[in-house]
Formats: C-alpha cells, structure tokens, sequence
C-alpha cells in the first residue's frame, strides 16, 4: 500500500475509538488486535480501554505469553479471562459453525465484563476477513460487539502498514489463529487434539520455522510452510520429522502446495483458500 494513506487510516481509526469512547479489546496478540489494542491505550483517556485475552487450549502457550509481554511493554490494561469452549458440545462436534460457538463463549465472557466498563466490546476485525467462512463475526456483532477496523477502512495490508509506521513489533507476526483451524470439520475438537497440534507447531518453531501450520489427521501431521522454507524443511528433514513425532504423530507429511490459510474453510467450498 502508499505508506501516505497510513496517516488517514490512524485518524479515521481514532474518530472510531473516540466516537465508542470506552472499550474492552479482544486481544490475542495477533497483528490485528495488537494495532486496535495499541491505538485504543493511546488515543482514549486513561482508563478507557481494557484488553482482554481469552485464554484456553485453543490458543496456544506461546500466543498467551506474547499477549502479557506486549502488555506490559506497551502499558495496557490488560487482563487474561478463562473461557470453555470444550465444555460446548457444538463446538466440540466441530461443524462448520465451530467459529460461531468460540464466539458465543467469548461474548459470554467479554459482554459481562464490557457492561461492568460501561464499555463496547472491540474485536480486530479487518476488511479482508469479511470475505472468509467466519461465522463467529455475525455472532459477536449480534451480541454488541463492534469492529472498528473495519470501519475505519483496514486490510491486512493496511494493518501491517500502520502497524509498522508505529513502531510496533507486531507488524510482521505471522498470521495465528486458534488451534482448532488446524482440525478439519468432522473431526471432534479435544483437548488432547489441540495439545498435540501445539506441541508440534511450537516444536517447528524452535527449529526457526515461522510461519507454518499443523493440520491434524490422527496420527497423521500435515505440515503447512511457505513455499520459500521447503528447501529448508526438506534439508533437515529428520529434525522436521522428530519435532513432529515429539508431539505424537505417527506420520509426517510436508503439504505441496504450501501454507495457505483458511484452507480447512475451502475444503468444504467456505471462504478462501
């Protein structure tokens, strides 16, 4: 993007944040929900705008680590909520509508505390993810929440753009979303599920890999990478292999086609590859 529509974007940005006035961000450390959680500290009156991250087996340990160290170097208010998405068993049978369920147990959380703010519930939410299957952005806004990303105009690439006009680290964190994308629908989503898929990608990730994806298929991993680290991958293939193992699968297989994000969505004709 021109890096001149960067100013325009923040100051349409925070007219939204000041038109809400008071917020509660869902927060999970993502480069989306780190720019809206960053903007909202400073552009609102002290006070203003609590972050909250969401903490369960689908969010990895690492996310939730990130989520306190940003926090505490940014100086938000920043508070980590429990929720129980696995006591759902909708969400557990994992249809098409898992997104939409793990939005109902956030709403049920985050609503609650928002009213107790006299705030609006603000999810990082940007123009481009209107274009996937996510069920869950109808839920959320149904239940209060608002999408000042959106409204002010933001892509991805406007995110990352503006991200890195701040200063802020998280311009170029890889994309992360929850464990439970990683399982294809039909599959029941499990605590033990979810705990082999992150021990796997973080194991990957020791090895330097940074963007990357664990699909699981039972005993079988399909790793998804950029096209750009197969040669690395496939060099250390008994590393990639082991890592894999330790988490245990059974079967390693590196996906051809290359990471690309959504794609359990496309398999079902929801959203984009």
């Amino acid at each position: 993007m021109d890096a001149s529509a960067v100013p325009h974007l923040l100051d349409a940005l925070r007219a939204e944040l000041h038109r809400l006035e008071r917020v509660v961000v869902a927060f999970s450390g993502g480069a989306d929900s780190a720019l809206l959680a960053w903007m909202a500290h400073d552009t609102l009156a002290e006070g203003a705008a609590l972050a909250v991250t969401a903490v369960s087996p689908s969010l990895a340990a690492d996310e939730e680590l990130d989520c306190a160290a940003l926090a505490a170097e940014w100086g938000l208010r920043w508070r980590p909520v429990a929720t129980d998405e696995l006591a759902d068993p909708a969400y557990v049978a994992n249809d098409g509508q898992r997104c939409a369920r793990c939005k109902t147990a956030l709403m049920a959380v985050l609503a609650p505390m928002a009213e107790a703010e006299e705030a609006t519930v603000v999810l990082g939410v940007n123009l481009d993810d209107l274009g996937d299957h996510r069920p869950g952005q109808a839920v959320a806004a149904a239940s209060g929440a608002a999408f000042p990303l959106v409204d002010a105009g933001f892509t991805k690439t406007d995110v990352r753009a503006a991200s890195r006009v701040l200063g802020l680290r998280t311009w170029d964190k890889p994309a992360a979303a929850c464990l439970a994308s990683r399982v294809p629908y039909g599959t029941p989503v499990t605590l033990g599920v979810l705990t082999e898929v992150a021990a796997a990608e973080s194991a990957l990730r020791r090895l330097g890999f940074r963007e990357l994806r664990v699909r699981h298929y039972g005993d079988l991993a399909r790793v998804e990478l950029p096209v750009a680290d197969f040669e690395a991958a496939l060099s250390r293939r008994s590393e990639v292999v082991a890592a894999v193992r330790s988490a245990g699968y059974r079967y390693v297989t590196l996906d051809l086609d290359g990471l690309r994000s959504g794609n359990l969505n496309a398999a079902l004709g929801l959203g984009r590859a």
